[in-house]
């Protein structure tokens, strides 16, 4: 059983990375993909806000064909316009068609950031649940900690092209394992005969749940903070503050520890004072550093190591927040797990790539417009917490 489990945590951990490795490569390179296009920094930007609005847009296809013909068949269609999305990228003759096929590339990547979390919605529920999923986002964490750094030496070594041919490897590796390493969790006899009006039906029944919808928002906020970072990140830390490509790496990569760190802790946390009361708490944390570090900002205090420091004191309190949300907002919706995951993770992207733009189009070289968009997610995050949990616990109290 333990075997199983770590199995799947690492198979899952693996699908769920593709995705953000198609981020976290090139983040590092996006100065030089500017320049070596003649593109604007702010056009060039755009390649990350569609990459999330593909894979917001995308979900509510995925879910529910994962729910009709099981999820490993949609994973592998996924995977393959990851692959082709990437070859793409890496011979793109100008900015235009390098948006385009980073477009593909989030089409894809969506099957790998949908279908797993219906699968852990397939196997277990509650703590378990948040186990299986901290788990995977410990593997799934390896991707940010270690993606930039291995995208800038190949940038600074290679050229920026060779990232994209890296990542394209890499979803043929994530292919073989959708097709040869994942067994199918949804069998055939819980499969519905559904149609498009049935599809339609479970959108609407999961947005009429108030807890479904403002838990996802939850996480939605919290994942968008942590997309404006993304965004403005690579410009603000490299052409700003004047780091190297390598020295940006190790900053992105110490965020992502934090955040993958924290998460280990949400089923231990969970099972001793139940997961609504963790992420009440994480929210209110999370919702404070963010407003000190706007005040910081806007009182003239934030320079690299300051900014360091808050962010990743921010996205270690995130890691708390968005795997939990993620259990209690399937916990209730296991027969139709794909169509709610999808839904979930359509609403949680679509914030996070509004959010993506308009640090895009408020971008000024400084480090204000992130810092501004992030404190507003902490602020409607802890909004919807105390709106949505305080009446009590959702999921019970485990026995210790």
């Amino acid at each position: 059983m333990a075997r199983s489990f770590a199995r799947n945590a690492i198979v899952l951990g693996l699908l769920s990375a593709v995705g953000p490795l198609a981020i976290d490569m090139y983040l590092p390179a996006l100065p030089a993909i500017a320049a070596d296009l003649r593109a604007d920094p702010g056009v060039a930007q755009l390649s990350v806000a569609v990459f999330f609005l593909a894979v917001g847009l995308c979900q509510i296809i995925y879910g529910p064909m994962s729910d009709i013909y099981g999820r490993r068949r949609p994973l592998i269609v996924g995977m393959g316009l990851y692959i082709v999305g990437g070859v793409g990228c890496a011979v793109a003759p100008n900015i235009e068609t390098l948006i385009a096929m980073r477009f593909l590339q989030g089409v894809g990547a969506c099957a790998g950031m949908t279908i797993p979390r219906a699968v852990v919605r397939d196997l277990h529920t509650g703590p378990d649940a948040a186990r299986l999923m901290s788990l995977i986002m410990l593997v799934f964490g390896v991707s940010p900690m270690l993606a930039p750094i291995f995208g800038s030496i190949i940038s600074e070594s290679i050229g920026w092209r060779a990232i994209f041919l890296a990542g394209a490897g890499l979803g043929v590796f994530a292919l073989a394992l959708a097709a040869f390493g994942l067994p199918e969790t949804r069998k055939p006899e819980a499969r519905p005969t559904s149609n498009r009006r049935q599809i339609v039906a479970s959108y609407v029944r999961l947005l009429k749940d108030g807890h479904f919808a403002g838990v996802t928002m939850i996480g939605g906020f919290g994942m968008a903070a942590f997309f404006a970072y993304l965004t403005g990140a690579s410009f603000l830390f490299i052409d700003y503050f004047g780091l190297r490509p390598i020295e940006f790496s190790v900053v992105f990569a110490s965020n992502a520890f934090a955040f993958i760190g924290a998460a280990q802790f949400n089923a231990l946390v969970g099972r001793r004072i139940g997961l609504d009361r963790l992420v009440l708490i994480a929210a209110s944390v999370f919702a404070g550093l963010t407003i000190l570090l706007l005040a910081v900002t806007l009182a003239g205090g934030a320079n690299v190591v300051v900014l360091w420091a808050m962010l990743l004191a921010i996205f270690g309190s995130l890691g708390l927040v968005v795997p939990s949300v993620a259990v209690l907002a399937l916990n209730n919706h296991g027969p139709i797990a794909g169509t709610a995951s999808a839904l979930l993770g359509t609403l949680q992207m679509l914030a996070g790539g509004v959010l993506a733009g308009g640090v895009s189009l408020f971008s000024d070289g400084s480090p204000l417009p992130m810092v501004a968009g992030i404190a507003v997610c902490g602020v409607m995050s802890v909004s919807l917490a105390w709106a949505t949990l305080r009446r009590g616990p959702v999921l019970p109290v485990a026995a210790e």
